[in-house]
């Protein structure tokens, strides 16, 4: 199995992109190691000519770097803009997965 193989993407500010290909090719892959969800095993992600290593997709987006997955439902009235605002901050998503803090004790001081 190959996820992906001598792969090279240029992007330029100011310009649309697109990226297509048939169901498997690894459209989705791809983006997933540019925004810091995978890590990829070689090669090197670089923004701006220097090569960066993001954590999670929050580190990526502080580089300027995002994406609207294909499973989000965008909302039709809304603009683009909107639409991606909508999303839930990582951050967010995190304290929403977190395990409840432990009740405080009764018996504790105040």
């Amino acid at each position: 199995m190959k996820a992906l193989d001598n792969v090279s993407l240029r992007v330029r500010p100011g310009t649309v992109h697109a990226l297509m290909g048939e169901n498997g090719a690894g459209k989705s892959t791809l983006m997933k190691c540019l925004i810091g969800i995978y890590r990829p095993d070689k090669g090197a992600i670089k923004v701006k000519g220097q090569p960066v290593q993001f954590q999670d997709t929050m580190d990526a987006l502080r580089s300027g770097i995002s994406m609207i997955h294909q499973e989000l439902n965008l909302v039709p009235h809304m603009t683009v803009a909107e639409n991606i605002w909508l999303r839930p901050r990582a951050d967010e998503v995190r304290l929403r997965r977190s395990p409840p803090a432990d009740p405080p004790d009764p018996g504790a001081a105040e």
